[in-house]
């Protein structure tokens, strides 16, 4: 794991199972082979190198007669499955009452469709490997739990046109994340806009931003590239990202214009 939080946290729940699982009197092989795991995966898991699935405590519980002290842990282990730096962006992203993004290089993490995410995380270079992948797309698709909110935050984002051309994970995958954005775009949880490629002035040259401002009316920014995340605190920084992000919004086409721009995309693949 990445932080030390999350690592204790996998090492207490592991200390738990091995408990449980040496007063059942079962060897590590034995409670695999009974919840279907290997029993090099129940010592990893106890151990704390790896992470159990949601079905891997459960079964546990059943097998040795937890009453429910095992699969208890299901929350906090999945959200120690997520990198520190998603956990902390989305318990930002959870308590914010405003967010806005313009994503210049590709689709933003909130807008992804898993499929979407999935091929992002597979182009890295040196690469990640499968469990890495499930882990960073499960960690982001988490974070669409601030569509689902109450109250509901304001939400606006604007993309960059080659966002919406680059055919990232092929043409079926495009198609989908692009279909994926106009329901979002006519629902009522959030406003889309798209900056075109032919705009003279564009206020957005220094790359992809976000801005969250929480309930206390606290303003913050947050910009990552390549394997740097950096929260913005400092006042007159994030008060220079917003104001180029409102002049990339004054620039971009309407949310109007820019769903009919992305309709229009999804008319020119059939």
């Amino acid at each position: 794991m990445e932080d030390e939080e999350a690592t204790a946290m996998l090492k207490s729940v592991g200390r738990q199972i091995k408990m449980w699982r040496e007063a059942a009197g079962m060897k590590q092989p034995e409670l695999g082979a009974a919840i279907g795991y290997s029993g090099e995966m129940v010592s990893s898991v106890e151990r704390g190198r790896r992470a159990p699935k949601p079905d891997f405590l459960d079964n546990s519980d059943g097998v040795l007669g937890a009453g429910g002290k095992i699969s208890a842990f299901k929350e906090d282990v999945e959200e120690a499955r997520y990198p520190k730096k998603v956990r902390d962006l989305k318990k930002l992203e959870g308590e914010a009452v405003d967010l806005g993004a313009y994503a210049s290089h590709h689709i933003h993490g909130l807008l992804q469709t898993p499929e979407y995410a999935r091929e992002l995380y597979a182009m890295r270079r040196p690469p990640y490997s499968d469990d890495e992948i499930d882990r960073l797309v499960a960690a982001r698709m988490s974070r669409k739990a601030v569509f689902e909110r109450t109250p509901r935050p304001q939400l606006t984002f604007v993309q960059e046109e080659v966002t919406l051309r680059r055919p990232i994970g092929g043409k079926m995958v495009l198609r989908q994340q692009l279909e994926h954005l106009l329901e979002i775009g006519r629902s009522r949880h959030a406003v889309i806009q798209v900056m075109p490629t032919d705009r003279e002035d564009h206020a957005g040259m220094g790359g992809s931003l976000q801005l969250l401002k929480l309930p206390d009316g606290t303003a913050l920014g947050h910009l990552e590239v390549q394997f740097l995340s950096r929260l913005i605190s400092g006042t007159g920084e994030v008060q220079t990202l917003e104001m180029n992000y409102g002049m990339i919004r004054a620039q971009a086409l309407t949310p109007r214009d820019s769903l009919a721009f992305i309709e229009k995309l999804l008319g020119e693949m059939t």
